[in-house]
Parts: structure tokens; C-alpha cells; sequence
């Protein structure tokens, strides 16, 4: 177990009014995201997260700049059949953001997602990851090993990498990227229109922009881009080797890979094809008009490829 004594599940009335009055004005995305808020505390702040449903566990994990928000159809289609839960990271969604950079790390992410599958006791996890939630789900699944049975990933990344766009390494350039990002808001923006390939409602957009109100609710969106590991010295570099090291373990595990191949952030040619390497029996996915935004994009072959792979490899106690 994580040595945290206020490791625990929080009810809506220990949640500060602010974090509750956020998570219930959902203003211009109420039908898109109609799930009851859950909250649950470590030392480092509250989180917020959705559990939907009954049966075997999916646990999905977003990236950046998004939140739980960006499963919405998975979970609305898979909370029929199974138990979906869905974590904001802290400082995203409808989690607190505490105003220490140094909670920004992706240890930290790991660990507080630990916190979770511990305090709901999650057995025979099935995890969905996208971009950062990639690294994030492989780091708390090579911890948690024997909690972890299947993986469905979509663009996204959990091992080391060279490659990073233009445009995103702008975005690190120290004073020009803080205040881009966590003054104006331009990385969330931006991605609006850069992150799908199909132009998003408005609603959509309401809802992907609605954690990002302020600076101080910013400042995870603004960690998450500094916090990528491009040599031994970054701060994240040892945490991401260790996630790196730990994907061999699951070499065996059924695998689903659904990539957007039109994406020019986790490009199909650096980050499928390393994913490819290292599950070699992965049940692969390629949806050609597809962007990052994959679950935007092509939501209904998204939820169809889902399904099919998991009732393609049911858990050993539903044989």
C-alpha cells in the first residue's frame, strides 16, 4: 500500500464548495456528460473521478490538456456491461489544483492513480489510456502488476522518445510557454482544432474547455507539457525508464491498439510502431482519417473495436 494517511474516499460533503460548484454547473456540456462526480483525498489534494456501471473493471485514464470528459461515449456504451471509472488527474477536470508545480510530476500522477485502484480494491483491471494517461496507467499497472489483465491503448505513449513536434517543444520554452499556456489557455485551444480531424460541436468544446478557466485551474495543463522527459537529467526520466522496463511484463496480456493515424503528435511511425515492438501479439486498430482525438473522430468504431476485443479475451473468471 502507498504510505499516505488522508488516502481516502471522500463524500460530496467534505468536497470545498468551489470544487463542488464547478463540477455541477457543466454549463453548455450538461447532456454530454450526465455522470454522477466522485471525489477521493491523498495528502497531495482531491481528486475527482466517475464510476459507472457494474461488472468487470474498466479504468480509463486521459491525457493532456483533457479530462475524464473525453470518455464520455465509452463510458455512457460500456457502463452496460461493465464498471467504468474514469480519474481526473489533479489539477485537471473537476480535481483541485493546488498551486505546487512539484505535484506535476508523472510520479505523481502514478501514484495518485495508485491511490485509487488501492482504495477502490480494483481486481482484473482492463485499462484505457490516451496520450499522457498512457504512462500514467503502464507506471500504476507495473506497480500494481497483479491488478492489471488487459490494455486498450489509443495514441499515446509510455516509453522514451526523441520525438517531439515543433510545436509542442514551443510550448516549453520557459517564460513564452507559461505564459501561452497558463495565462492565455492557447495549449487546450489550440487542440480544439489541431487534435481532431472532424470539427468539434460546441458542446464538445464546452466541455473539453471547462476545466481551464483561470490561471491557477492551468497550471496541470502547463506541467504536463514541461514535464516531458527528453534527456537523464529532466526530473520525470527515471520514472518514465521504470514505466518503460515495466511493459515487458505484460508482453503476454491481451493488448488492443487504436490509432489515429493521422496523428502528428503520437505519430503512428514513432509511437504505434514502438507499442507494435514491444506487444507483438497487440490486436492493432489503424483508423485512417483519424487525429489524436481519436475517440472524437471515430467514437463509434472506437466503442465497436472495444467491445470486440473485450469479448475477444474475457478475464479467466468469466470463461
Amino acid at each position: 500500500m502507498i504510505a499516505d494517511d488522508q488516502m481516502r474516499l471522500l463524500q460530496p460533503n467534505e468536497v470545498s464548495a468551489a470544487t463542488l460548484r464547478r463540477a455541477r454547473e457543466r454549463v453548455g456540456f450538461e447532456q454530454e456528460y450526465p455522470f454522477a462526480s466522485r471525489w477521493f483525498r491523498t495528502s497531495e489534494g482531491v481528486q475527482h473521478y466517475i464510476d459507472e456501471g457494474s461488472g468487470p473493471v474498466l479504468l480509463m485514464a486521459h491525457g493532456n490538456p483533457t479530462w475524464s470528459f473525453v470518455w464520455r461515449n465509452l463510458i455512457r456504451n460500456l457502463s452496460q456491461q461493465y464498471r467504468v471509472i474514469a480519474i481526473d488527474h489533479l489539477g485537471c477536470g473537476f480535481s483541485e489544483s493546488p498551486q505546487n508545480r512539484d505535484l506535476y510530476t508523472l510520479d505523481g500522477h502514478i501514484r495518485r492513480l495508485q491511490s485509487l485502484v488501492q482504495l477502490l480494491d480494483l481486481q482484473q483491471v482492463t485499462l484505457f489510456a490516451h496520450d499522457w494517461g498512457g504512462a500514467i496507467g503502464m507506471g500504476c499497472a507495473g506497480r500494481e502488476y497483479g491488478r492489471f489483465s488487459r490494455f486498450v491503448l489509443m495514441n499515446t505513449g509510455a516509453f522514451r522518445s526523441q520525438a517531439i513536434p515543433f510545436r509542442i517543444a514551443v510550448c516549453r520554452i520557459p517564460l513564452l510557454g507559461r505564459l501561452a499556456n497558463q495565462g492565455l489557455g492557447l495549449f487546450a485551444r489550440a487542440a480544439l482544432r489541431m487534435a481532431a480531424e472532424i470539427p468539434l460541436s460546441p458542446s464538445v468544446c464546452a466541455g473539453l474547455m471547462a476545466p481551464w478557466s483561470s490561471w491557477g485551474q492551468r497550471l496541470a495543463m502547463q506541467e504536463f507539457v514541461r514535464d516531458i522527459p527528453m534527456n537523464s537529467a529532466h526530473r520525470s526520466y527515471a520514472v518514465l525508464t521504470e514505466v518503460e522496463e515495466g511493459l515487458g511484463q505484460f508482453r503476454d496480456h491481451p493488448v488492443k491498439l487504436i490509432w489515429g493515424m493521422r496523428d502528428w503528435c503520437f505519430t503512428p511511425r514513432e509511437f504505434l510502431s514502438g507499442f507494435e515492438r514491444r506487444f507483438p501479439s497487440a490486436d492493432v486498430c489503424r483508423i485512417a482519417d483519424a487525429g489524436h482525438y481519436v475517440f472524437e473522430d471515430a467514437a463509434d468504431q472506437v466503442l465497436a473495436e472495444s467491445l470486440r476485443f473485450l469479448e475477444s479475451n474475457p478475464l479467466p473468471n468469466a470463461i
